[in-house]
Formats: structure tokens, C-alpha cells, sequence
């Protein structure tokens, strides 16, 4: 038999053996260690601890890599002085840049996720507000309680939701949430120097 002949029966075997039909055998798995890894699923008991819980709780203090490890950044609350932060963070202002980068980013924001619900000027009548015809009335954020209410708390309303309000801590990141608290004080001090609210 000719090698060329030989090679083109070898050829066609093997193309007709790689057919992707499903096989009853077991697969070939040449190193068993990341096929069969010893594991607990989650929930899991397990014998080796104590508690008998497999998944471990965190150990206290811990700072994932992504989080803000300044608490009074990350929350609106400071612990040391057992309130909501009064302004915002010197940290933040710094972070963004300024006062004038901060206002700016946070109007950008403000028109993005706010503005829809609370109005370009924060009165409260959205689009989504006029469409719901009464169903939704978002809070005007020119009222005395608004006005009065720390930064802290603010920031937290925006990371937290209320009532109708979802949470936006998972869209919007943290330093642009201070920025829009800014950018609501901004509207605030305009609507009292213009008149209006």
C-alpha cells in the first residue's frame, strides 16, 4: 500500500470517528484533581469546624478590596460623633477634584438618576412624576425638612432608598452620590437666593 493511500485511509477514520455523537462512556480526564475537587456547596454542613457550618462568616473588620474603607465616606454616619455626616466628606471634595468638578459631576448624575422622578429643579415633577398622574409624588427637595436634613442623611437616602425611592448603591458609585447631595444644596441655595421654594 502507498504512504498516500495509507495516510488517506488514516484521514478518513479519523474524520469519521469525530462525528460529535454523544458517548455512554465515562469522559477521559487525564489529571482527576480539576475534575473531582473536594468542595462544600453553599450551605453545606461540615464536620471540621465547630459550628458546623461550612461557610465561614467574615472576620470582623474586614475591608473587601473594592470597599471604602473610610466609614463616614461609605455611609453618611459617623460613629465618633454618633450623627449623620453635617457635609461632605473633605475626602470626596478632594478625591473629585474640587468644588467645581464635584457640582459639575453631580448635576450630570442629578440629570441622570434624579431628575426623572424630582424634576430638573428638584420640585418634585419628573416626568415620571406628571406621567403617573398623582400615583407617584416624589418629595420636593426645597421643603424645610430637605433643607435641614445633614448631608449623611441625604447620602444615605440616595444609597439606601425610601418609600417609592429604590436604592442607587449599586449604580451609582459612591463618590457621585456625594456629588449629587452637593448638587441637591446647589439647587436648594439657588431656589432660596431666587425665590422660589
Amino acid at each position: 500500500m502507498s504512504p498516500r493511500l495509507l495516510l488517506a485511509a488514516i484521514a478518513s477514520l479519523v474524520s469519521t470517528a469525530c462525528r460529535g455523537a454523544p458517548s455512554e462512556e465515562p469522559p477521559i480526564v487525564p489529571i482527576r484533581n480539576m475534575f473531582d475537587q473536594p468542595r462544600y456547596d453553599p450551605q453545606q454542613a461540615s464536620p471540621f469546624f465547630r459550628d458546623g457550618r461550612a461557610m465561614r462568616p467574615l472576620v470582623p473588620g474586614t475591608v473587601a478590596r473594592e470597599m471604602e474603607p473610610d466609614l463616614v465616606v461609605a455611609t453618611g454616619w459617623s460613629d465618633a460623633e454618633d450623627s449623620w455626616a453635617l457635609r461632605v466628606p473633605p475626602a470626596v471634595l478632594g478625591a473629585m477634584g474640587g468644588p467645581e468638578r464635584l457640582l459639575a459631576r453631580g448635576r450630570e448624575r442629578y440629570d441622570i438618576y434624579c431628575a426623572p422622578c424630582h424634576g430638573l429643579g428638584g420640585a418634585g415633577d419628573g416626568p415620571v412624576a406628571r406621567r403617573a398622574g398623582g400615583a407617584i409624588t416624589p418629595p420636593t427637595l426645597h421643603s424645610a425638612a430637605m433643607r435641614h436634613a445633614p448631608d449623611g442623611q441625604i447620602f444615605a437616602t440616595i444609597s439606601n432608598g425610601v418609600r417609592n425611592m429604590p436604592s442607587y448603591r449599586h449604580s451609582i458609585p459612591t463618590n457621585d452620590r456625594w456629588a449629587i447631595v452637593a448638587y441637591v444644596r446647589a439647587l436648594q441655595l439657588h431656589a432660596v437666593e431666587g425665590g422660589g421654594g
